[in-house]
């Protein structure tokens, strides 16, 4: 429920930006029929118009500004660690004011502190909603009736798992992410246990391959809360992956490396103490030594 609630004031938050951005849009097509009307005006009585376009200039700066404010606030929404920061986050956003974006603010404060009952028939009407309509919710419902994924045999139930998360575009759905994640907790051990080994399968894709180390890295820490033994291997796989991509900086999106990514990988290894994920970190030590050896 919580994972839903802070996807639909994501989703808040880019309209919000959406609505901006088309603002300074207009603010492009008055500058360019001003700049034409400029041209057929003589220098002496151009005056005014010059004026008025700068003051174009300042207001589409502004807007340029926050449009980029509010996609930075929508990226924040899936980035907080506990409900703590949370509520912050949220509290913030109502002291923007902002009357767009205070009803699923609101929603989601509701959630927090909602008691469980509310929670689960809420949870239970989202799920009767959705199985007959979007790919997770068919998903979800083949995982409770589909006679080859009910079988004591993990095997089917892994490839079901890949398959879905492999599929074209669902990866990177949060919105199939969030009905996933309303019932990884579910009271059907099979189901959850599906839910949780597709997630896997999906923060596996995000964090080895988006360009944005950001979403990777998040994708990362969602893996390394996990507790089912098969995030091993995908741990494994991603403290081994050294690659590029971009992260946001001050003046916009910089070309960084996932090292905190490898980093965070290796640190939840070492607690699990199988012989595969011990040798995962001596690899990642090893690694380090010779890095540090070369500076």
């Amino acid at each position: 429920m919580f994972g839903q609630g802070l996807r639909q004031v994501q989703e808040t938050l880019n309209r919000k930006a959406d609505t901006v951005q088309r603002e300074f849009s207009v603010i492009g097509q008055q500058l360019e029929a001003l700049g034409q009307k400029i041209k057929n005006t003589p220098g002496a009585d151009s005056g005014p118009l010059l004026a008025e376009r700068e003051a174009l200039y300042d207001k589409q700066r502004d807007l340029a500004d926050e449009a980029n404010l509010w996609r930075d606030r929508a990226r924040g929404a899936l980035r907080q660690q506990n409900d703590e920061a949370i509520r912050a986050y949220l509290n913030e956003l109502l002291a923007t004011h902002d009357e767009t974006v205070r009803p699923a603010v609101e929603h989601m404060l509701h959630l927090l502190d909602a008691p469980e009952e509310e929670l689960i028939t809420l949870a239970q009407s989202q799920l009767q909603a959705i199985a007959a309509t979007t790919p997770a919710g068919r998903f979800i419902e083949r995982t409770r009736t589909a006679y080859e994924l009910r079988g004591q045999d993990p095997a089917p139930r892994r490839l079901a798992a890949f398959e879905f998360a492999n599929r074209s575009g669902v990866a990177q759905n949060d919105q199939a992410l969030a009905e996933l994640e309303a019932v990884v907790n579910d009271p059907d051990p099979l189901v959850s246990e599906m839910m949780t080994l597709t997630l896997i399968q999906i923060h596996r894709f995000r964090a080895l391959r988006l360009g944005d180390l950001d979403v990777a890295h998040n994708a990362i820490l969602h893996l390394t809360r996990l507790t089912h033994p098969a995030v091993i291997p995908v741990l494994i796989e991603v403290a081994a992956t050294a690659r590029t991509g971009f992260v946001r900086g001050e003046t916009g999106m910089v070309e960084a490396n996932n090292d905190r990514s490898r980093e965070a990988a290796l640190t939840r290894l070492a607690e699990w103490h199988t012989p595969e994920a011990q040798a995962a970190v001596q690899a990642g030590q090893r690694e380090r030594e010779r890095r540090l050896a070369r500076k």
